[in-house]
Parts: C-alpha cells; sequence; structure tokens
C-alpha cells in the first residue's frame, strides 16, 4: 500500500484528538501505527509499544479524563512531522482542588498513522494523564 499523504496524516491527527474528546479508546487506537513511541518531555521519558499505548488509554479515559473541568484550545500549527496542539487543562482533582495546566502534544506522523506523540507539560500533569503507565516509561 502506498504511504499516506500529508493531508490524510493531518486528517488521522484530528482524527486522533476527536476520538480522545469523545473519550473512544478504540477509535484513538485505530489512529495509530502498531508500534507507536510516547515521549514526555521536559522529564525526558518514553514509553513503547501498543500495549504500553492501550495501557497508557485505558487510564486516561477512565481516571485522568473525570478530573477535567474545562480545557482551551490555544493553537494548532501542522508541519512535515506532525500536528501541534496546545492546551489550557483544567482539573478538579479527588481531593476538591483545582488545577490548570498548560501542555503541548505534538502528534508525530509516521508513514501510514501516527507514530505517537510527544507531550510537553509539568511532570506533575503527565503523571496524572499517564498513571500506571508512568512506569512504562524509561529514560531517554
Amino acid at each position: 500500500m502506498p504511504p499516506t499523504t500529508h493531508d490524510e496524516l493531518i486528517a488521522i491527527a484530528r482524527a486522533h484528538a476527536g476520538a480522545e474528546a469523545r473519550n473512544d479508546l478504540a477509535a484513538t487506537l485505530a489512529t495509530l501505527e502498531p508500534d507507536p513511541v510516547y515521549e514526555l518531555q521536559p522529564a525526558g521519558r518514553v514509553m513503547r509499544g501498543m500495549s504500553a499505548a492501550r495501557c497508557y488509554y485505558d487510564h486516561f479515559f477512565a481516571a485522568f479524563r473525570p478530573l477535567v473541568s474545562g480545557h482551551e484550545l490555544r493553537g494548532e500549527w501542522v508541519n512535515e512531522e506532525g500536528l501541534g496542539q496546545e492546551y489550557v487543562i483544567a482539573l478538579r482533582t479527588p481531593d476538591g482542588r483545582a488545577e490548570r495546566h498548560h501542555v503541548i502534544g505534538i502528534l508525530t506522523f509516521g508513514a501510514r498513522a501516527l507514530s505517537g506523540e510527544r507531550v510537553y507539560a509539568s511532570e506533575r500533569l503527565l503523571r496524572l494523564m499517564f498513571g500506571p503507565a508512568w512506569e512504562l516509561t524509561e529514560p531517554l
């Protein structure tokens, strides 16, 4: 099969973001290549593989998304490597505290789908987002 075009990869990245917003695990995973790589910055951690991605998204949808009380997309851009999105996320933690976090996610393009993501956020937010999948990361 021929490689996916740049425009098709952009559409896949937007479909991925939409699937995350709808809490749709199957649709989210369907946008990924078989061996996705997630870089967590500036923590300097990396997570590899579909089983690790599934662990992450299982936690993301079940435990992290319920904490989100609001979000704002501040910007989006595209280049040859991927589609970037900058968000401000408002959380209400289980102990009732309100938190605001800034995050940049770069959905990286592979040959036919997304090869993974680079996520730039505080270590606190990354640990909340990744939950038990944090233990599957290793130093870059």
